[in-house]
């Protein structure tokens, strides 16, 4: 079994009086796509909050590639798309992705190559010189999701990545980390599409800050007897199917 690249251990994170996350235990090795899914308000952003370094946990550990988080050299093997978009809007998107890579510390003719690359992936090449003001919600989207592949990074940690993309997009993005994984590329992403967590390898079901079932798709829809996921979702919350 490879090492994990996500290890969450006994992940508490209270806000107040409120226990937003009760135990939190789960893994991502490479070569994985893991899909976090819950209804809003369940701890999914929370969860990689904590995982990232972004947020301090009130008990238990969150390592990435075996460090506590946050690790400023690791941010370079990390691509992270945020439920909000963090884009600089009087740039355009080009201007966005250059900024971006050098960040990740990528050289000069890397930069050119990997922009190319996400953006077409994104379906973003034609708008690259717009400014980021003039985008629809769906292409800023678009453009934060290519942002987070910029540098093949070696996780990536996506946060409902495709709410507000179209369905034919939203397949070839799929397709697109589905290659990723294959490479040995370790994904964690965060939907409450339940159609999408049926593309994940492993999926984290999320309800009332506990991860209450881990595994495939396939096992849980056998585990509780059901025909999707999302079946899977209503019957553990103790909906009568």
């Amino acid at each position: 079994m490879a090492a994990a690249i996500i290890n969450l251990t006994h992940l508490v994170k209270k806000f107040g009086t409120q226990t937003i996350l009760k135990d939190i235990n789960f893994t991502v090795v490479p070569g994985q796509i893991v899909g976090l899914i819950g209804p809003s308000g369940a701890g999914k952003s929370t969860i990689i909050k904590l995982t990232l370094g972004m947020e301090k946990a009130d008990n238990g550990t969150a390592t990435v590639f075996g460090q506590t988080m946050p690790q400023r050299q690791l941010l370079a093997k990390i691509g992270y798309m945020a439920q909000t978009d963090a884009l600089y809007e009087t740039l355009s998107g080009q201007e966005n992705l250059v900024f971006f890579a050098k960040m990740k510390g990528l050289s000069k003719s890397e930069i050119v190559h990997e922009i190319t690359y996400v953006a077409k992936v994104v379906g973003l090449t034609a708008d690259l010189n717009k400014r980021v003001s003039g985008y629809s919600g769906g292409m800023k989207r678009r453009l934060s999701l290519a942002i987070a592949l910029l540098g093949q990074p070696q996780l990536i940690v996506l946060d409902e990545p495709t709410v507000g993309i179209d369905p034919a997009l939203r397949r070839q993005v799929w397709r697109e980390l589905n290659k990723l994984r294959d490479a040995g590329r370790s994904i964690l992403i965060t939907t409450h599409v339940m159609d999408e967590a049926e593309l994940a390898d492993q999926v984290a079901l999320l309800l009332d800050g506990e991860v209450i079932a881990f595994d495939t798709p396939a096992k849980l829809k056998q585990q509780y007897q059901v025909a999707t996921i999302e079946d899977v979702f209503l019957k553990a919350e103790g909906v009568q199917l």
